[in-house]
């Protein structure tokens, strides 16, 4: 995986390129509308950015035009599993299947870092994460996977990669 530029298509960056600002700014703004301030502070602060990086981990971005579109990261979540977090795109430009490029992405990165199942959790407050990973082959794990206050859960989803 390499930090190669490209003005569009997907780009491996590591953690701290600064064309992460607006998937992290972004994945803020979204959290907070959303969840509140301190839920949206909370998610974005609990997994340290070391954790993106290869080769248990990475981060992809979509560029159009040199621009991120969207973009997202998996990190080891034990030996066989990967995990994906910081799934987003930005709302200019939604409803044009960047994410469920994103997904594939990450998929097959994890893939090739030697990962066979994926595993994710979503807020109770996405529908169209919902509906994105299910539509993707993702498979709802019973229970939940982290509740917060203000009747706010987080729902896990897994995947078997082939």
């Amino acid at each position: 995986m390499s930090a190669a530029a490209s003005p569009d298509g997907f780009v491996v960056v590591p953690p701290g390129d600064p064309r992460t600002r607006p998937l992290l700014e972004g994945l803020h703004r979204e959290y907070v509308a959303r969840y509140g301030p301190s839920i949206g502070a909370e998610e974005m602060e609990h997994h340290p950015v070391d954790e993106f990086r290869a080769p248990t981990g990475g981060l992809v971005l979509l560029l159009e035009g040199g621009l991120t579109v969207a973009g997202g990261a998996f990190r080891r979540h034990d030996d066989v599993t990967a995990e994906l977090k910081r799934i987003w795109t930005d709302p200019g430009h939604r409803r044009r299947g960047f994410s469920r490029r994103v997904l594939a992405e990450l998929e097959r990165l994890a893939a090739a870092a030697g990962y066979r199942r994926i595993y994710l959790t979503t807020g109770n407050r996405q529908p169209e994460a919902y509906a994105l990973y299910r539509d993707s082959g993702y498979v709802a794990l019973p229970g939940v996977a982290h509740s917060y206050a203000d009747g706010v859960y987080d729902v896990g989803f897994e995947k078997h990669l082939r």
